[in-house]
């Protein structure tokens, strides 16, 4: 088999898919780059490993369930949008796989058989399966966020992909929630630019680059805290000699601020 390409998403925010009656002229493009996806990726993948924003544990963990339930980590929104499914099976022997992958690069893994989907799981992955038909395993990231940490597990996911497996990485390109808004414009802005710059860099300099993020214009402005970036750093491990493409881009995101999706491969 071909090795499938890998995936940065930038997933939106909350449970978004399920709102597009209210918020669909925010999300038009985003929800378009999407559903395009595996028109990308011309087969359907065996499963998929999302790389979530939203799980942080002490060691990386695997969700193992054959039937995740729901996460509903999020505030504020309709009544109905705690009552949505997303009901793709788990798969519990990828699961295993990856423990084993993980353990055998010196980073020890736990399997969670009671993780659900959480929204940048399910939110990102509904659009592109809305038949919920492809088994779903999320990775959560590692506490400490260290950003040569999540490149060197990515690059032991590396083989997966050439077994079928499709690995995403979902978070955010700009995620500063108490400026996500004109006031964010400039940073988000910024940042976008330098993040779309260095992803077109050769290979080694690309990884450099970002490993540095910190240095970047305006950085922790869009980044308060990064771990709606460090799925990136997973995505483009798995993938780190392949060139990136822009699937998806908007200058405008909630009206002002510039947000980018990656593809690698």
């Amino acid at each position: 088999m071909t090795a499938l390409p890998t995936y940065f998403l930038s997933h939106g925010g909350g449970p978004w898919p399920f709102m597009m009656d209210q918020v669909g002229h925010l999300y038009g493009q985003l929800d378009a780059s999407l559903r395009d996806i595996p028109r990308q990726l011309g087969v359907t993948p065996k499963a998929v490993l999302v790389i979530t924003a939203h799980w942080e544990e002490r060691d990386f963990m695997l969700s193992s369930s054959a039937k995740p339930p729901m996460i509903y980590d999020y505030g504020g929104f309709p009544p109905h949008t705690y009552e949505v499914r997303y009901s793709a099976p788990g798969s519990p022997e990828l699961a295993a796989q990856v423990q084993q992958l993980l353990d055998a690069g010196g980073f020890p893994a736990q399997l969670d058989a009671q993780r659900g989907f959480d929204h940048g799981t399910f939110s990102a992955m509904y659009p592109i399966y809305p038949n919920a038909d492809v088994p779903i395993v999320q990775l959560s990231l590692k506490r400490g966020l260290d950003p040569l940490t999540h490149l060197e597990v990515g690059r032991l996911l590396a083989p997966l992909r050439e077994q079928g497996v499709l690995i995403v990485g979902s978070g955010l390109s700009y995620h500063n929630l108490r400026a996500f808004n004109a006031q964010g414009a400039a940073a988000s802005h910024a940042f976008d630019g330098w993040l779309r710059a260095t992803m077109a860099l050769p290979p080694q300099e690309r990884a450099a680059q970002l490993l540095e993020w910190e240095q970047a214009p305006a950085a922790r402005m869009a980044h308060p805290r990064e771990e709606h970036l460090l799925p990136l750093m997973v995505a483009l491990g798995a993938a780190e000699n392949d060139a990136a493409a822009v699937p998806y881009h908007e200058d405008a995101f909630m009206g002002s601020l510039a947000v980018t999706s990656f593809r690698f491969g």
